[in-house]
């Protein structure tokens, strides 16, 4: 598959966790970085996504934010 978006890591599932619509899925990228990607629980399904598995986290966004 070719996708048009640059930022992607790879990285290894750490923790699925299910809610009715969505799931959060965990992804450590490096040792001790960690993504948490929200998705919808189907395609966590269809995708058959599991902790100790290896995948790529892509990103495309126009903006990040975060504040403390």
């Amino acid at each position: 598959m070719k996708i048009s978006a640059r930022n992607q890591l790879k990285g290894k599932v750490t923790q699925v966790r299910k809610g009715v619509i969505t799931a959060q899925v965990k992804i450590r990228i490096g040792a001790p970085a960690t993504l948490t990607a929200v998705i919808t629980r189907e395609a966590v399904q269809e995708m058959k996504i599991k902790r100790g598995d290896d995948v790529l986290a892509i990103i495309k966004a126009t903006s990040i934010m975060v504040s403390k």
